[in-house]
């Protein structure tokens, strides 16, 4: 089965191709010759992430899944949410990101969170949502040099290190995204 993948990041890309079965042939945006950007005006994750596989579906004709992710800080009201990839501004760019949710959490004690994602496939015809929650703390600062986004400064719950120090195997069991694609390749197993 050949399924698009509804993103240009080239980190999530090979995290997801990991966890599928050799049944399932993965294409980037790239792939099938997709350049545009595709608008992510909803304002929710469940939103912008139907908004990216219905743009594959529509314009290229695929099957496709989208996700869409966002860190949700329980003392920020669950900022930055859906506006996590520009939290610091535009263009985006994770380290300015991380700065200010640290600014902002500076003199807080209730650093809780968790990542979310939201994973919408569009297969024959039909839609499917599959969410995934991976909760945890913010960190004071930085720890660990893998993953990438908000990984350096998010400690899941249950471990003692950052995804950021975890290698990308220890992080997919365990990871939001990790979680909503074990659902969607569950789900996708079962089809057959």
């Amino acid at each position: 089965m050949k399924l698009v993948f509804a993103t240009n990041n080239l980190n999530k890309l090979k995290e997801v191709q990991e966890m599928l079965s050799e049944k399932i042939e993965l294409l980037s945006l790239k792939d099938i010759g997709c350049t545009e950007d595709i608008e992510e005006t909803a304002t929710t994750l469940e939103g912008n992430s139907k908004l990216k596989a219905d743009h594959i579906t529509n314009h290229y004709q695929y099957d496709c899944f989208a996700d869409d992710t966002g860190l949700e800080v329980d003392s920020l009201d669950g900022a930055p949410g859906v506006y996590s990839a520009r939290y610091g501004g535009e263009p985006r760019n994770a380290d300015r990101n991380i700065d200010k949710l640290l600014g902002e959490l500076q003199n807080n004690n209730d650093r809780s969170a968790q990542f979310r994602t939201i994973i919408t496939l569009n297969l024959k015809g039909e839609s499917y949502d599959f969410e995934g929650v991976c909760k945890g703390q913010i960190l004071q600062e930085r720890s660990g040099n893998g993953g990438f986004g908000y990984d350096p400064v998010f400690q899941p719950e249950g471990h003692s290190q950052s995804f950021a120090e975890m290698s990308a195997e220890e992080k997919n069991k365990i990871s939001h995204r990790g979680l909503a694609v074990e659902k969607l390749v569950q789900f996708l197993n079962n089809l057959d």
